[in-house]
């Protein structure tokens, strides 16, 4: 018996015994009228899926996100490895769950990363768009440096929303110096700064701090629509003139290109079409780190839905 090895070390045969987040969980029916429970299990080096045969609960749908102690076997099927749970239980307080093992993390220095977003935020040449992004920073520090910014399609990890804020902020600042004679540079790194800042609405989170579903807020308004609001709000509140208030809005509004991707308008200004462009791409870059980090040189990896084509990995 093995205990808590991680999911990205498991071979067919293994017993093991440990804790594990239970990502996913259903309470199904078999072929033969017997209940089981279908799930996935993750740590931070990966996820894979469970079964437990002739399983009614307690344990369901009611507990994805939740921390559980599973004993189980692993044994592959149509050339995945699965793993068959014979005991299941949800951890508590007493437990000795090594966190840090089981939640994925952004992989920057975390403090080195926010003090590099502030000192870009404060270099904002205009006084207006400084003070609205001086004033949303404060708003929301707990949760940039803490929240994922996706659910699973990229930076689905702890602190994620900073690596990809910081990562977007650093190619907007390059793009607006070779730019320089046709984007205003406090305008493209404030609208930057701010895309994304209304995903700590949008989402509601488990207890360790991971995506589980879309808020009620996030599901009828979306993050585009809230952070307009916000910005709007804060801009109010400081007096800010109307233009500069309405071309931070735009800047959130348009950020996902076109209507089709979840655009409310398309981008109508310079800074906004980079704006998109550089979300995109640090989107996709995330998208294609994942998935390679995964793959053996010289294989091609499944259809990646996000990107609607499968990649390949060269030596």
């Amino acid at each position: 018996m093995e205990y808590d090895k991680r999911i990205a070390n498991f071979t067919v045969g293994d017993a093991i015994e440990g804790f594990y987040v239970l990502k996913t969980a259903q309470i199904k029916t078999s072929n033969s009228g017997k209940p089981f429970l279908a799930a996935a299990l993750s740590d931070r080096s990966g996820v894979i899926d469970a079964k437990a045969w002739d399983y009614a609960g307690p344990i369901g749908g009611a507990h994805d996100g939740k921390i559980v102690k599973v004993r189980g076997t692993v044994s592959e099927y149509r050339g995945a490895l699965q793993l068959t749970i014979e005991r299941i239980r949800l951890c508590d307080e007493r437990d000795p769950v090594d966190l840090a093992a089981l939640v994925p993390v952004a992989p920057i220095d975390a403090e080195a990363t926010f003090a590099f977003v502030q000192k870009l935020a404060a270099s904002i040449e205009d006084a207006d768009y400084r003070a609205v992004c001086t004033a949303m920073l404060a708003r929301h520090e707990t949760a940039l440096r803490a929240i994922p910014a996706a659910k699973s399609v990229h930076h689905g990890f702890v602190a994620g929303l900073l690596m990809h804020t910081a990562n977007m902020l650093r190619t907007a600042d390059f793009l607006a110096g070779l730019y320089a004679d046709t984007v205003d540079r406090s305008l493209l790194l404030a609208g930057t700064l701010l895309h994304d800042f209304a995903k700590e609405k949008e989402f509601t989170f488990s207890e360790l701090g991971l995506v589980t579903e879309y808020s009620v807020r996030g599901e009828l308004l979306g993050h585009l629509v809230m952070g307009a609001q916000e910005v709007a709000a804060v801009a109010a509140e400081l007096s800010v003139p109307e233009e500069k208030s309405v071309l931070l809005q735009h800047m959130i509004l348009s950020h996902h290109g076109e209507p089709e991707f979840g655009a409310a308008v398309r981008p109508m200004c310079a800074e906004s079409e980079l704006l998109s462009l550089i979300d995109q791409i640090d989107s996709r870059m995330e998208i294609y780190r994942e998935t390679l980090a995964e793959l053996a040189p010289g294989r091609f990896s499944g259809k990646i839905f996000a990107l609607d084509k499968k990649i390949y990995r060269h030596e």
